[in-house]
């Protein structure tokens, strides 16, 4: 497993929690078993290699006929549970933006600051996505950056600004559209997301609106986005 942030060993654990198979079924030889344990060592070294040894005693010993079972997973919980704990408290808390109504340049500085962190990768999913969101955002992608936009109601306006865009910068930029889109999102290098209130272009234009990091859920949401990226209509 590649070194993970601390944001994004966060978010593992959490869904390691999250999808912990029954208790009463863990000293069973079942494949979903091992696959959960092998999860939890892996995610719980890049936190602190020695508990993931102590860890590893501890599924030896759920594992044994012989072993204490309430002692084992006792002691199995309390360090995946130590390691979330810590990493919340060691980590900068999830981005929540309210932005008021008519302040459209702080609610425009505060995706742009955004988007400027990424180094690999941006995916938006908004069906408003249109020329004016390109004009405004896309000059500040950093070059090499990959680009996906899932889009739905003014797509014919976003294609030609998109094409232009591309054939000047160079950047590599993927639309897409479904019709089953109503929220709006941001995924930043597949490590975090993003949901705006409003749509990406019209952000407090009219009205307050809010800019909220994505944390807990952020696999299931991230997940969801990628089948229907999958599943969508193919335009560039």
């Amino acid at each position: 497993m590649p070194n993970l942030s601390r944001e994004q060993l966060l978010s593992e654990i959490e869904d390691l929690l999250r999808t912990m198979p029954e208790r009463s079924k863990l000293r069973h030889p079942l494949e979903e078993n091992y696959s959960w344990f092998g999860r939890a060592l892996a995610l719980v070294a890049q936190w602190d290699e020695a508990q993931s040894l102590v860890l590893n005693g501890y599924i030896n010993s759920l594992a044994s006929p012989t072993g204490d079972l309430y002692m084992a997973l006792a002691g199995m919980m309390t360090i995946i549970n130590q390691a979330r704990f810590d990493l919340r408290m060691r980590t900068t808390g999830p981005l929540s933006v309210v932005v008021g109504g008519g302040n459209v340049f702080d609610y425009f500085d505060e995706l742009r600051k955004i988007i400027e962190e990424a180094k690999a990768s941006l995916f938006f999913v908004d069906p408003y996505l249109d020329a004016e969101f390109v004009s405004r955002y896309a000059p500040h992608i950093k070059s090499g950056v990959s680009v996906r936009l899932l889009a739905n109601k003014t797509i014919q306006s976003l294609l030609p600004a998109v094409q232009a865009f591309s054939q000047q910068s160079k950047l590599a930029i993927e639309v897409r559209s479904t019709a089953q889109l109503h929220d709006r999102f941001l995924f930043v290098d597949n490590a975090n997301c993003y949901q705006s209130g409003a749509s990406f272009k019209d952000g407090a234009k009219k009205a307050p609106t809010t800019l909220t990091q994505i944390a807990d859920a952020f696999i299931p949401v991230r997940d969801t986005f990628e089948q229907l990226w999958k599943s969508a209509s193919v335009h560039i």
